[in-house]
Formats: structure tokens, C-alpha cells, sequence
């Protein structure tokens, strides 16, 4: 497969980063994906995974003192997470910078959310390798600026359950119930099912996980998305 032809607006780019590199060899290649080259992004990938959740972790550390272990945990797993990195990467528009082969961007490659939060990674990466640290930490956090404050993170990083019954009292209905629709798997090894309703309400969410709660945190989370509060 060929690869596409990509020109590439430096200046813009650079722009859009809120960093100018040095070394553009390593902006070219954390732009490069698997299906290009051999010489890939997937090596920085790796590294800015974890600069990325160093980084953030910090950051959440030290806006701080008494969110305990959980709540950090969870904030840092909503902040680095696939889903959150691709809406990253398409705000900074990263989309029409990458380089990819023709098939991977006829087949929609530009816009696929494993592909742009791993470019995102890798760009963290090439970041941290070109300028340092605190040059890198300066640019993720600016890039995470609207979604380390207010309401929109402090509810996004809350257990499902949690939002939903918190959405559901605003809005006077009554709270959900959960119920278990199947239990499956040894004893040692049981997989639950289970259904969310919430009186006068149409949705049906549904999970699965190997306890009930994980089983019924997943039935939450799929209402919410339904629900379009997220």
C-alpha cells in the first residue's frame, strides 16, 4: 500500500501545539501510523502513555489535598483514557496531520479514536524527547486546561451510579433500579447481567461484569449514554 501524500503545514502545527520542535524528524514520525512504515509512532506511543499519566497524575495530586486514592484514580483513568485523548487530538486537529496509508484513510483512519490517541501519545512523546519535562508538562496542560476544572469533569470522573441517581433527583424522577436479569459461569467465575430502569423513563441500560456491582456500574453507564448527560 501506498502511503498518501500528506503535506504538512509546519507552522500551523506548531501553532496548534503550542510548541515548536527542534528535531521535526520526531513530529513526522509520531505522526507516522504502524501501516506506513516500520519506522512507526508506536515506540513513542509507549513512552508518552506514561508522561501523559505522570503528568496528569500530578496535576491532580497537587489540585488536591484530600481526594483520596480512588477519586484521584478515577479522574486520572477518565483524563487518559482513549475517548477523552481522541476528543484531545481532534481539538488540536491532529486528524489532518497524520500519515497514513491511503486505505487506512479511505477506511475512515483519520477519525478512529485508537488511532488518534495513540498519536496523541506519541506526540506527548516527541514533546518530552524535544524539549523536556516541564515543556511537555506545560503543553498537556494547556491542551487539558477545560477539562481539569468545573462541573463538566467533576461530573464526568464520578462513579456511573453516582451521576446517574444525582441526574435523576434533579430532574424529579425516582431513583433507578437495578436488577438482575441473569447469572452465568462456575462459582468461582460467575458473570451477573444486569437490567437499569428508571420509572417513566423508556431507556433500558444494561452491563455485565463478574460482581454485581461492576455489573451494575456498566448497566449505568449505558443509560447515561443514552441519555446524552456525559
Amino acid at each position: 500500500m501506498n502511503k498518501a501524500e500528506k503535506p504538512i503545514d509546519l507552522d500551523e502545527l506548531f501553532h496548534v501545539l503550542s510548541y515548536t520542535f527542534i528535531d521535526i524528524s520526531l513530529l513526522q514520525l509520531a505522526l507516522t501510523h504502524r501501516s506506513v512504515s516500520q519506522y512507526n509512532n508506536e515506540r513513542l506511543e509507549l513512552l508518552g502513555d506514561a508522561v501523559l499519566s505522570f503528568v496528569i497524575t500530578d496535576a491532580l495530586y497537587k489540585a488536591s489535598s484530600s481526594t483520596d486514592e480512588g477519586e484521584l484514580s478515577r479522574q486520572r483513568s477518565y483524563l487518559v483514557c482513549e475517548k477523552t485523548l481522541s476528543r484531545v487530538a481532534q481539538e488540536l486537529t491532529i486528524p489532518s496531520y497524520l500519515i497514513l496509508t491511503t486505505s487506512e484513510i479511505k477506511t475512515g483512519g483519520q477519525m478512529r479514536p485508537s488511532i488518534l490517541s495513540d498519536a496523541l501519545e506519541a506526540i506527548i512523546a516527541a514533546i518530552y524527547l524535544d524539549g523536556g519535562i516541564e515543556v511537555c508538562r506545560s503543553c498537556v496542560l494547556k491542551w487539558y486546561a477545560s477539562r481539569l476544572t468545573g462541573d463538566l469533569f467533576q461530573m464526568a470522573t464520578k462513579d456511573p451510579k453516582t451521576q446517574l441517581q444525582e441526574y435523576t433527583q434533579a430532574h424529579s424522577h425516582v431513583l433507578p433500579c437495578y436488577e438482575i436479569i441473569e447469572v452465568c459461569g462456575k462459582q468461582h467465575h460467575k458473570k451477573f447481567h444486569v437490567r437499569c430502569t428508571i420509572s417513566g423513563i423508556s431507556f433500558v441500560g444494561e452491563g455485565s461484569g463478574h460482581s454485581r456491582r461492576e455489573a451494575e456500574k456498566e448497566a449505568a453507564q449505558h443509560y447515561l449514554e443514552q441519555l446524552k448527560i456525559r
